[in-house]
């Protein structure tokens, strides 16, 4: 047996994680950059315990909350610079995948001020100044992750930054998630279960990751059955947010897979939110695996008989409405099945036609 496992983020979990552990924070840096959205990390409560954390430690900061969902690259620069002016050593990201990620971008940008968006995906690995994440949604995993997906306008398309940027330490405490609308938790909570699918059916899987994916689905036994019913506790937001740490150490071991490759397009021409571009491809990427030995014993986990149990469940949560064509369909999967890198994490030979297949059983099905 074979593995390599790494894993540097200190992860704290827990209620008033920030506060309890605020000389944590002082001892990363002296004055720092929030990187956040524009409102929810400061109705939720995490933007106030942070600042309370950073006052009472003496730790100075500056505020960027510009992030905008699925972050640009000229947003990370904009970032940066008021980073560099101000002199910030560290970034701390709070809210959701995208001001986590725009703050890991963030924290490369300011490390190396030679780097723009221009040369980033050229530029060879680089370094950056430290970075706390503190989740407001149990989805991206980006907490434990060393990705920063980023949207570049050049290329039309959201990608990987291509750096290692794993936060130093991650402040998870689930209150700030108490008050996310249904249709947003939902959304989330699919993200994260499309981690550790993606990740447990992967090639790079081993067993010592399958150990978070197969505990992500059993705690997802308990999920989905609640987002049935809506029943939105704070038991359901801890198992959620739990799952969503899993999946995030997972995909931080082996990557993610095809329906993350195939939704980008899908968020960025049509404006599908990430969690809804993966989660409407999963079932119909399920299916068109021939070995069906690990499938089944994820669902054996979920407590589903079969795949068309588990399609009723997400039927039951999603509801995609999207207008594409087959000429669209054609072009997105010309350009994924052109990336041999896409292509990678997936363990059994895939063609363009397959490609093709998953997205319009996917998204064809009324027409």
């Amino acid at each position: 047996m074979e593995f390599k496992c790494s894993m540097p983020t200190d992860i704290y979990f827990g209620e008033d994680v920030i506060l309890k552990n605020k000389e944590l924070i002082s001892s990363i840096g002296r004055k720092a950059l929030i990187v956040t959205g524009r409102s929810s990390a400061k109705k939720n409560g995490s933007y106030d315990d942070v600042k309370k954390a950073l006052s009472e430690v003496n730790v100075d900061y500056v505020l960027f909350d510009e992030v905008e969902e699925n972050p640009s690259l000229e947003t990370v620069e904009k970032g940066s610079h008021i980073g560099k002016v101000n002199n910030v050593d560290f970034v701390i990201g709070i809210g959701g995948g995208s001001p986590m990620d725009a703050a890991k971008a963030i924290a490369v940008f300011i490390k190396n001020p030679e780097i723009n968006k221009e040369n980033i995906f050229s530029s060879g690995k680089l370094d950056s100044i430290p970075v706390v994440a503190v989740p407001t949604t149990a989805g991206t995993g980006s907490e434990v992750t060393p990705y920063s997906i980023v949207t570049s306008n050049q290329e039309k398309t959201k990608k990987n930054l291509g750096q290692i940027i794993f936060p130093k330490v991650a402040f998870i405490d689930v209150k700030y998630t108490f008050d996310l609308p249904y249709d947003i938790t939902v959304n989330t909570a699919i993200d994260a279960f499309t981690h550790l699918v993606e990740g447990y059916l992967n090639t790079n899987s081993s067993y010592m990751s399958d150990i978070y994916g197969e505990k992500g689905f059993e705690l997802f036994k308990y999920c989905f059955e609640k987002l049935i019913i809506k029943d939105l506790s704070r038991e359901f937001r801890e198992n959620v947010m739990m799952a969503s740490v899993m999946g995030g150490i997972q995909i931080a071991q082996n990557g993610t897979s095809l329906p993350h490759g195939m939704g980008y397009p899908l968020t960025y021409f049509k404006g599908l939110p990430h969690g809804l571009a993966n989660g409407v491809l999963t079932i119909e990427y399920l299916k068109s695996f021939k070995d069906k030995t690990k499938i089944n014993r994820m669902l054996n986990l979920l407590g589903v008989s079969d795949l068309g149990e588990l399609e009723t469940i997400f039927n039951s949560l999603i509801d995609v409405r999207l207008y594409i064509t087959e000429e669209e369909i054609n072009e997105y999967s010309r350009s994924f099945i052109s990336n041999k890198a896409k292509l990678k994490n997936h363990p059994e030979e895939v063609a363009f036609d397959d490609i093709v297949r998953i997205y319009k059983n996917s998204l064809l099905k009324d027409n």
